[in-house]
């Protein structure tokens, strides 16, 4: 039986409220359909405005099998294209980050504007048309300082995912804020691993000293269900929305992306040590900044987010192969924030480096353990796995209908 047939059939047969099968965590077929089917046709988090500072700025990204570039133009917006000349299809730009006056093919040089019309390709034949042969555009979309792509031929529409987390970012001004420190690591573990890891607090306490000291464990925190009867997240929201800031959880009906506001446990008002913040200056000019928790802003399958008043720690994900993924963290401060003046850059990072590197040992534990040959689907905990449950929930929802050439998701209610 082919893969497309075999993980349909697994996805029909599934046992809700328990793991998936084997296969959807180290089979290179099973790999390359999620390519197809989710990678290659939903919008994904490629990095921030505020990387690409002025025209000619560009950031680059692998996206499975497509090189992607995205550049600020001479007018100042940021459009995205196939990282691919249309000459031999070489890598135009190869640097991770870099700025350009033009996009300059270093195979033979074929030089391109800033907005991918090509403007000089040399000693070609006469009648050759330059206007045929511009870089291939790729869909993008910034909202709130965060750039989105889709690779797909028709993108889904992105006006409900601006107007649901639009108005919780706008306030934090991340346009103009700054990446203090980034960095990258790979998880020797399938990308929906990574994401179940990502999405349930039951292994902090066991795993996470640092981030304990300052994020709450509770599942109405980490889950989807419980935040409107919690006492402590109702005070929170109510104190937050008296002061302009949107903080209620809200999710959209496929179950793709989400934002909401949570404390920070007692006193602490940024992920240090201490609980104190990390950065002197603000994000921005928000009143309360040190009483407003953290934004939790999440969008399967590249992104979640942390923004807090004094900083913010964004999370990209990417996948390279069917047992390894990438997860870029950037700490992003206040654009006049000066190292070593207004924040301390070990104490900045040392919560999430710390905890980034705990959660790579947990995913790859787990990926060795479901090579076993004695792996089966498990239960997961209703109590503290609410948030894996509907990441699954999601991710079968949309690959389904898609491996028989349905549009639009089958719905099913989100646990």
């Amino acid at each position: 039986m082919d893969a497309r047939n075999e993980m349909l059939r697994q996805l029909r047969n599934r046992r809700e409220g328990f793991s998936l099968e084997q296969a959807f965590y180290i089979d290179p077929n099973y790999f390359k359909l999620d390519l197809d089917l989710i990678w290659y046709r939903d919008w994904l988090f490629l990095g921030h405005d505020c990387e690409l500072p002025k025209p000619g700025s560009y950031i680059t990204a692998q996206i499975g099998d497509y090189p992607v570039l995205v550049v600020r133009d001479q007018k100042g917006d940021i459009r995205a294209f196939h990282n691919s000349c249309r000459h031999r299809g070489s890598r135009v730009c190869t640097a991770e980050k870099g700025t350009t006056a033009k996009l300059v093919c270093p195979y033979h040089q074929w030089t391109y504007e800033l907005d991918g019309r090509l403007l000089f390709a040399r000693q070609m034949a006469e009648g050759f048309d330059k206007n045929q042969f511009g870089l291939k555009p790729v869909a993008c979309e910034s909202v709130g300082g965060y750039i989105f792509i889709c690779l797909a031929k028709e993108p889904a529409d992105f006006a409900p995912m601006r107007a649901l987390v639009e108005p919780y970012l706008l306030p934090h001004r991340l346009r103009d804020a700054k990446v203090a420190f980034e960095s990258t690591i790979v998880e020797k573990g399938n990308w929906k691993l990574v994401w179940e890891n990502n999405r349930e607090c039951y292994h902090c306490a066991a795993n996470h000293p640092e981030l304990c000291k300052t994020f709450p464990e509770a599942p109405t925190v980490t889950g989807v269900n419980g935040a409107e009867s919690d006492p402590e997240m109702l005070a929170h929201w109510a104190k937050c929305e008296a002061v302009g800031l949107p903080s209620k959880f809200r999710i959209d009906a496929g179950g793709q992306y989400r934002a909401t506001r949570a404390p920070l446990l007692r006193d602490a008002v940024s992920y240090t040590m201490s609980g104190r913040r990390a950065v002197k200056k603000n994000l921005s000019d928000i009143v309360t900044a040190d009483k407003i928790g953290a934004l939790l802003l999440y969008h399967y399958p590249t992104t979640w987010n942390h923004v807090l008043g004094d900083h913010a720690v964004t999370f990209r994900v990417l996948p390279i192969s069917a047992t390894e993924t990438a997860v870029t963290t950037k700490w992003l401060v206040h654009k006049d924030a000066v190292e070593g003046v207004d924040y301390d850059l070990a104490e900045l990072t040392h919560v999430w480096t710390e905890t980034n590197d705990q959660d790579r040992r947990i995913v790859e534990e787990n990926a060795f353990g479901i090579k076993s040959p004695a792996y089966e689907p498990g239960p997961y905990s209703v109590e503290h796995e609410g948030g894996v449950m509907q990441f699954v929930e999601w991710y079968c929802n949309f690959i389904e209908p898609r491996l028989t050439d349905g549009e639009k998701p089958a719905l099913r209610s989100v646990a």
